[in-house]
């Protein structure tokens, strides 16, 4: 059977909007995904990825590198490599990134990457769009195991210092994976839907769902608040 968990929740991060009593814990830091959440998906990708590597569906990318012979490894990161690094000329911001990056600076919450893809794509958006601003630590490709696993999440809190591994942070992303990574971590999340992950919305490792970047602005400044529904744990309910 399930029972329900209290929702996740954060303080206001604008003080006058605090009230005397309020128990809510404060947002110490945001962790985004890349593909799909700072920038536009380009999700087309994925199929060329399996084309260059011979694989189908549902089989995971990088679960079919790492189970390769160690000597045909490399190859085949490189022709993934190779795809985004093409698609990677082709990337676009999402609506409201550069807003909520300045709100998140002037409010001194640190911000962290943790993504499936490899650190050139990663460089190239942050480059071209957000040059100005801080993000560290970046877990990408390299750093295993990948999302869903919430190493690389708990690997972010670690360097922030934070001992309570996720549960003071928010992960931001677009997919499935994201959402089990950052419940996994202990971590608040917030699904930017599309039309391609819109079933993910109800998902129990969904907490909040926002459109476009910037609107997370207004929830951060009012009081993070979970979905009632989210994050529900089953238990043995025996004796």
């Amino acid at each position: 059977m399930t029972r329900p968990v209290r929702p996740r929740r954060f303080a206001p991060l604008n003080p006058a909007k605090r009230r005397d009593g309020d128990d809510r814990p404060f947002l110490k830091g945001v962790v985004f995904d890349v593909d799909g959440t700072l920038c536009l998906p380009q999700n087309y990708m994925f199929a060329e990825m399996r084309r260059a590597l011979n694989i189908e569906k549902p089989t995971d990318i990088l679960d079919h590198i790492y189970s390769l012979p160690k000597d045909e490894q490399e190859e085949a990161q490189e022709k993934v490599r190779n795809i985004e690094r093409t698609a990677m000329k082709s990337q676009q911001p999402q609506a409201g990134l550069v807003e909520l990056m300045e709100y998140l600076d002037s409010r001194n919450i640190k911000k962290g990457i943790c993504t499936r893809n490899f650190d050139a794509p990663v460089t190239h958006l942050l480059t071209t769009f957000l040059p100005s601003s801080k993000f560290s630590p970046i877990v990408t490709r390299e750093f295993r195991p990948p999302k869903p696993d919430p190493a690389g999440i708990l690997h972010i809190a670690k360097d922030w210092m934070h001992e309570d591994g996720g549960k003071s942070l928010i992960m931001v992303g677009d997919s499935i994976d994201d959402m089990t990574a950052g419940h996994r971590a202990g971590a608040a999340t917030v699904l930017l839907v599309n039309e391609a992950n819109e079933h993910l919305a109800e998902h129990q490792h969904t907490d909040l769902v926002v459109k476009q970047l910037d609107e997370l602005i207004e929830v951060l400044e009012n009081g993070f608040e979970g979905r009632v529904g989210a994050n529900e744990e089953t238990f043995d309910a025996k004796g």
